[in-house]
Parts: structure tokens; C-alpha cells; sequence
């Protein structure tokens, strides 16, 4: 007896009939067993019949269907499926006055299959039926959120329904308009021109009882340190403090130099870098630093409204020492002769300016890994389910700084 998803299953048949797959489009073997224990679901058998044998694809020149496997660099079945799952629930808590969603892996939870050349994510409903092949799509349509509409639309029909439909005749888009007709086509993902056979992730360690205990108790570098590990050789550069002193025209809170001593070079989290303290050269914080005081400097000349603070070395002036990913620069107001003064402050680069933050630089990194504080610069971790797997702190070593 045939696999429902095997070579000569019927819903192969039906897909090659509604849009031929072109010459490029072959399979890339999948463990389908090894998958659905990994997801602790079993999978529509349409869904494994088309990968199983013509892998991902882009259908109709607009949907991706993206299947489990692996491209360094582009794509990672697993890595997909935790953003844009993350991405999801992100929204709803963002959102609480819309219809709660839930995500897999949280039981009847939503599973994405695919996405849009809009950017638009596609589901299954997992708690709709315990047969897979009854699950119908759920599209997120990131275009209704900018419209400030109910994103959310459940089709009420399963995975080669839905491709029929859109090729066919449209479907209707949540907030309006019609997604289709797209032409009836199939070719290989062509940002996946190699992928390889997928394998789920190692169970991850299992989290330290201490750890967890950091995201509610404790204070100071030693709950910091326990909450967000640091590296066991943090790297600071080739240079000296007091070189850096002489390079800034001033000396640096004590509290900056405990954090870089014990962490280093590196990234807070995926958003928040900073550079090696004691690193000479173009990629060393000293030069980094002096650059965007130069820049600072003109704003606030150009733009005082924006920009309402001078750059140091203006007395008061803000001396940055971090950025984000979102071009955000985190540093101090050097108000006075004592840095360990200094207040801390962010200047954002989407908003206006704010006040200096209340707590210290160790403080506000403890309160905001744990998921307690949020401002300009420090966003809220939204999407997250358990935040000790998903905080972390990514050090750099000289390798980072000569690039």
C-alpha cells in the first residue's frame, strides 16, 4: 500500500496538475518520522507529499512553501518555525483586544508552513482536528497591521484547497483585497538554490535551578552574572584603561569597568553591542565612540530639538558607550566631576528624546533581561515563552574588531 505522501499519491497528482513543477524543483530527502516526533505532531499528508517530492517552493511567484530543511547561512527549519512563531505571539500580546492566538509548541497551538513574498506568514490550525489533513490555513497578513486591522484569516479549508483557490480565482486577504489569481507555477525557493537534509536540534541543557532563580531574586553583577552568563575569557582589546582615559579626555564609571571586565566585547540578547574598551583602531570603542560624538555633536547643532543634549566633551554632554541593532545609542550625561555620577540615559533614534533612565547600567541590564523594564533602546522581549531561552550575551573577540 502507498504512503499518502509517497510517490504516487494522489495529492502529487493533484498539485503537478494545478501548477507543473519546473525541472529544478526536486525532493530533498526528509525523515518525516524523525520531524513529527520532533514537533509531536503529525503533518498533513498533501503538505509531505509535496515536499516529499519537489522540496521547497515558490508557488504562484508569490507563496513559499518551506519545507524541513537546512541552507548555512539561509534557512534552518527550526530556527523558521521559533521566529515566526515568536513573531506571532509577539503581535497578539501587542494586540490583547483581538481573538487570543496560540502557537506550537503550546498545545492546539498554530503551525507555520509558509510565507509570502508580502511578508505575510501561513498556518495551520492545529486545534481544529486530530487528523492532520482536516487542519485549515490561517493567514497573518502583515500589511492589515499596517492598516490597523485584524491581521488574522482562517481560510476553513486545508493546505492544497487554499493553493487551489489562490491560483484559481484569489483569496480574500484579511482587511481587504485579494491575494491571486497567481500563475499557475512551481519553481525551487530560489534563496534555497542547495538545501540539505534537515535534523532537529539536540535537547537543549537542561537550565540551571540557580539561573532560573535569577530572573526573580538577587541584585547586582552577581545575579546579572547568574541570569545572563558571561564568557570565561571576555575580551577587552590590546590597550589600557588609562590609554582609553587619555583617548576620551575623561575617566569612565567604575560600574562600566566592573560589567566590561567580567563580559567583555559583545552582544546583550541579539540587540545591544558594545565594542572592546581597550581595543585600538577603527572597530575599538575609543574611535567608535569619537566618531559618533562627532555626529552628535552636529545634531544637536542642526536639530537642538531632537537632539537636545551637547556631545561630550561639553561639560553635561552625553558620552556614548553602546548601540543597538536599531541604531539607538545608549551612554551617559556627564554631569559633574565624578563619573560613577553620571546619569544613564538613551538616545533614541525613532523617538523623541527621554528622561535619564532611573537605575544604574548593571541594574537596568539585570531588570530588563529579566523582563521587568522596557524604554527607548531596551524593548519589551515580546513573543518570548521562557526568557532564560532566549536571553544571552554573544562575546566578540579581536576577530570581530579587525573585520
Amino acid at each position: 500500500m502507498n504512503k499518502p505522501y509517497g510517490p504516487h499519491s494522489p495529492h502529487i497528482t493533484r498539485f503537478a496538475a494545478l501548477c507543473p513543477p519546473s525541472s529544478e524543483a526536486v525532493p530533498v530527502p526528509v525523515d518525516w518520522d524523525e520531524v513529527e516526533t520532533w514537533l509531536g505532531l503529525r503533518l498533513p499528508a498533501d503538505y509531505k507529499a509535496v515536499v516529499s517530492a519537489y522540496g521547497p517552493l515558490d508557488i504562484g511567484e508569490f507563496i513559499w512553501l518551506h519545507a524541513p530543511c537546512v541552507q548555512e547561512g539561509r534557512f534552518d527549519y527550526a530556527a523558521w518555525l521559533r521566529d515566526t512563531h515568536r513573531h506571532g505571539r509577539a503581535y497578539c500580546e501587542g494586540a490583547p483586544s483581538l481573538e487570543p492566538r496560540v502557537f506550537h509548541p503550546d498545545p492546539g497551538g498554530l503551525l507555520a508552513w509558509g510565507t509570502t513574498r508580502a511578508t505575510s506568514n501561513l498556518f495551520w490550525d492545529t486545534s481544529a482536528s486530530e487528523d492532520p489533513d482536516e487542519w485549515p490555513v490561517v493567514m497573518f497578513h502583515q500589511d492589515a497591521v499596517y492598516a490597523g486591522r485584524d491581521p488574522w484569516h482562517c481560510y476553513d479549508a486545508p493546505l492544497l484547497n487554499v493553493l487551489t483557490t489562490a491560483i484559481r480565482s484569489g483569496l480574500p486577504l484579511p482587511g481587504g483585497g485579494t491575494l491571486g489569481p497567481l500563475p499557475p507555477t512551481a519553481h525551487r525557493t530560489a534563496f534555497l538554490p542547495d538545501p540539505k537534509t534537515w535534523t532537529p536540534p539536540a535537547p537543549r541543557p537542561a537550565i540551571p535551578r540557580e539561573r532560573r532563580a535569577a530572573l526573580t531574586e538577587g541584585t547586582g553583577l552577581e545575579a546579572l552574572t547568574t541570569l545572563v552568563p558571561p564568557p570565561e575569557s571576555p575580551y577587552l582589546g590590546e590597550g589600557s584603561w588609562e590609554e582609553l582615559y587619555e583617548k576620551l579626555g575623561t575617566r569612565l564609571p567604575t560600574e562600566f569597568i566592573t560589567l566590561m571586565e567580567r563580559y567583555g566585547a559583545g552582544t546583550w540578547t541579539g540587540w545591544l553591542d558594545i565594542a572592546a574598551p581597550l581595543q585600538p583602531g577603527s572597530r575599538g570603542f575609543a574611535d567608535e565612540c569619537l566618531q559618533r560624538l562627532g555626529w552628535l555633536a552636529e545634531f544637536h547643532e542642526d536639530y537642538p530639538q531632537s537632539h537636545p543634549h551637547p556631545a561630550w566633551p561639553t561639560p553635561g554632554g552625553f558620552l556614548p558607550f553602546a548601540s543597538t541593532i536599531d541604531g539607538d545609542l545608549v551612554g551617559w550625561l556627564t554631569e559633574g566631576h565624578d563619573p560613577d555620577a553620571w546619569p544613564l540615559i538613551v538616545a533614541p533614534r525613532h523617538a523623541d528624546q527621554g528622561p535619564p533612565l532611573p537605575g544604574t547600567l548593571i541594574d537596568t541590564l539585570l531588570e530588563w533581561h529579566r523582563g521587568r523594564f522596557s524604554a527607548e533602546g531596551f524593548p519589551r522581549f515580546r513573543g518570548v515563552t521562557d526568557l532564560l531561552e532566549y536571553v544571552r550575551f554573544e562575546a566578540w573577540d579581536r576577530g570581530v574588531h579587525d573585520e
